[in-house]
């Protein structure tokens, strides 16, 4: 019987399971050594053993091991309100989400943190990229809660400028703690610096350009939301005569540092800007169910060649549910008006979700796959379960049937961080209670503004004028 004891992350870990999930797909007999937070040798089980005798290898029959999961655009500070958004029409960030998170401070937006990288931990994801608090005081405790929970973290630092045009010492004081934040983190071994702002209408044409600038000369991540709704795309024309992505095209923005959330909302031109650029996109299908303006054509960006991974948004942090989501919303959107039974064949999403999701985060080079010298960011998965017998397509299962439950272990660095969905070195419902109680006070006093009240009070409402 498997016990989390087995996997001391101060001892070298030799680890032989049923199914090793490579960029390839899934292969058997093979072995794994995960040494100092690193995959140290990955290769046939017989040639492993042999390069290490005094090792005793760790047998995991009906297990899968594969990558952790990428999450490429989250908001680890929006926890706390969570449902607070369904059914809202689009630019929720504007009533909803900017007025509650700037009314975290520092212990509350850890506390939102925290229990956000404990879902994503929970959901498979062992990298998330986090676009940037609105909470002045939370960068720091965003920091310091993925580093407590020990999830890889790209976190963003926003520089918005709007306002501040012909004020050079305010646009410089931004740029400078820009500069100080990227040499910050550059070598801290779990938070990964990244700038961003979060709608191009939010900066003025230079803070774009040097934004961007910055973190191509650093090789850091810039991160935006674009072309997402088209409330944001018609002011970008009023006021500036640019669409969002031609807007940073024009200011020198749209470079192969870029992380463009959504993008959703895209003409011919803009996709062959896009596709030129080098730029990589987030695709959040979850997000534009639940509340965009338009669904992503992320097939066409894969057979363009456009860097792409799948985030949440913040939605629902379960990465299997989110492939499941993101094939089913390509195909509903797009494959069945051309009739493409396939969408992907199962194994574009997963990729998608593992190592292309971390080239698109900036991370191709950590983490993402099981290869030597990466980081042992990886799952173990109960695949002795109804669903997967019998088995005979892995790669496409694991998107339509596979389910968190079945995660056994999260692995980051090397280090056990759930077992069996908790966590195995500090008290996640301790954390839960605590959240509750801050949750509710900082909610309370935040001026949001709703458009639908909660289910119980909307469907009195409906019974009360007649409606369904």
């Amino acid at each position: 019987m498997l016990t989390p004891d087995l996997f001391d992350s101060r001892q070298a870990l030799l680890l032989a399971p049923e199914w090793l999930m490579l960029p390839e797909g899934p292969r058997q007999d093979m072995a794994v050594l995960v040494r100092d937070g690193r995959f140290a040798q990955v290769g046939r089980l017989a040639e492993v053993r042999a390069a290490h005798p005094a090792l005793a290898p760790i047998a995991l029959p009906q297990r899968l091991l594969m990558p952790g999961l990428v999450d490429t655009h989250t908001h680890l500070t929006q926890s706390f309100g969570k449902a607070l958004a369904f059914g809202e029409p689009s630019e929720i960030f504007r009533r909803i989400w900017v007025p509650m998170e700037s009314m975290l401070d520092a212990d509350a937006a850890y506390l939102a943190a925290k229990l956000s990288a404990l879902e994503s931990l929970r959901g498979g994801f062992t990298t998330v990229v986090d676009a940037g608090t609105r909470s002045e005081a939370g960068l720091d405790a965003v920091a310091s809660a993925a580093r407590d929970t020990g999830i890889r973290c790209v976190l963003g630092m926003i520089c918005n400028d709007a306002g501040l045009e012909g004020d050079e010492a305010g646009t410089q004081r931004i740029l400078d703690a820009a500069a100080t934040f990227l040499a910050r983190l550059e070598h801290d071994a779990l938070v990964h610096p990244s700038l961003a702002i979060s709608i191009p209408e939010a900066a003025t044409d230079r803070m774009l350009h040097d934004v961007a600038l910055l973190t191509r000369e650093s090789g850091h991540r810039f991160q935006t939301h674009v072309n997402e709704h088209l409330a944001a795309v018609e002011r970008s024309l009023v006021a500036r005569g640019l669409r969002p992505l031609e807007l940073l095209h024009a200011c020198g923005a749209l470079n192969a540092s870029a992380l463009l959330a959504h993008a959703t909302l895209l003409t011919p031109r803009e996709v062959g800007l896009l596709r030129d650029s080098g730029a990589a996109v987030a695709y959040n299908p979850v997000a534009s169910q639940w509340k965009g303006n338009a669904v992503l054509d992320a097939g066409l960006l894969a057979m363009l060649g456009v860097p792409f991974g799948l985030g949440t948004d913040g939605t629902r942090a379960d990465g299997f549910r989110l492939m499941d989501a993101a094939e089913a919303t390509q195909r509903l959107t797009h494959g069945l008006a051309n009739g493409d039974s396939s969408c992907g064949g199962g194994w574009l999403w997963l990729d998608h979700a593992t190592h292309r999701g971390a080239e698109a985060a900036g991370l191709g080079g950590v983490t993402g796959r099981i290869a030597s010298g990466l980081a042992a960011d990886f799952l173990l998965l109960d695949l002795d379960v109804p669903e997967f017998v019998p088995s005979w397509d892995l790669t496409w299962e694991l998107v339509r049937f596979a389910n968190r439950d079945q995660i056994e272990a999260v692995f980051v660095n090397g280090a056990l961080r759930l077992w069996k969905g908790w966590p195995t070195d500090w008290d996640a419902r301790a954390l839960m209670g605590e959240v509750a109680a801050v949750a509710r006070r900082d909610v309370q006093r935040a001026p949001i503004q709703r458009v639908h009240p909660i289910t119980d009070l909307h469907r009195a409402g409906q019974q009360l004028t007649g409606g369904a």
